[in-house]
């Protein structure tokens, strides 16, 4: 089925040492204990939790929040974008607006799998990112590599002046920590960075039960007769899914510690 020209997206509504002689005791890890970070490349429960709760506090806070919504909206775009390239489609140019609302404009490809893919794409990218920041030893390449994917998207897809600025401002987000010589707060800022982009992507969608014909969720359902309030619970457990699975990461590496 030939797609219609346009996908659009739209605006969404955040060790110590021992003495000698002395008996060693095996005592749980402390919320920020960097050993048992650089042990297992996972942090501790403890530290995740407190990461996930500056990641929601963050999410709420009014203007340090924009650029995190800036960051799921670019993967939710790019996600579009990526999959109508793998369905067979072009993109034409994507674009992004100061309120964390964005669009791609893609034609060809096959319409159900292009817009399925924001909402599921974004959670999945918050999930891969979050296993990146779980790879100590390859962390600055995490960085470097999710910068250089903004910029080659800056190149390819950036057309207007308030597209490209938020998309050099991701970059610059991604590329700055290159310069701390710390990979641990490297690690933990990058997981963070990760949660705040699931939790993004679990609270978007529900701002689409409130829209008449508009956004990825009425599309669909004019696709394939599914309505538009189950696509929207399909995503919200996707991205809950997302998070669960990051927890189950961390619970992993917890008990082979």
């Amino acid at each position: 089925m030939k797609m219609p020209p346009l996908v659009k997206r739209f605006s969404r509504w955040w060790v110590s040492i021992p003495m000698h002689n002395q008996p060693v005791h095996n005592e749980p890890a402390s919320v920020l204990d960097p050993d048992t970070l650089h042990r297992t490349g996972a942090p501790s429960r403890g530290r995740f939790f407190f990461e996930i709760m500056l990641a929601f506090m963050m999410t709420r806070l009014p203007f340090i929040s924009v650029p995190f919504k800036w960051l799921e909206s670019y993967f939710h775009e790019l996600s579009h974008g990526l999959a109508s390239l793998l369905t067979g489609g072009s993109v034409s140019h994507i674009q992004l607006f100061p309120n964390g609302a964005g669009l791609c404009f893609t034609q060809g490809g096959w319409p159900v799998v292009i817009g399925f893919s924001g909402y599921f794409g974004a959670a999945l990218w918050g999930y891969l990112i979050f296993i990146l920041a779980t790879w100590p030893k390859g962390i600055r390449v995490s960085f470097a590599f999710l910068g250089s994917a903004v910029v080659l998207t800056t190149l390819l897809w950036g057309r207007d002046l308030l597209t490209i600025s938020i998309l050099i401002f991701l970059a610059v987000l991604f590329l700055l920590p290159l310069k701390l010589n710390k990979n641990r707060f490297m690690s933990s800022g990058l997981r963070v960075m990760a949660l705040m982009i699931m939790l993004n992507a679990l609270a978007s969608p529900t701002v689409l039960l409130g829209l008449n014909g508009q956004g990825d969720a009425s599309m669909l359902a004019s696709q394939t007769w599914v309505p538009a309030w189950i696509w929207v619970f399909i995503w919200l457990a996707i991205s809950a899914w997302m998070i669960f699975m990051c927890w189950r990461r961390v619970d992993r590496a917890a008990l082979k510690s």
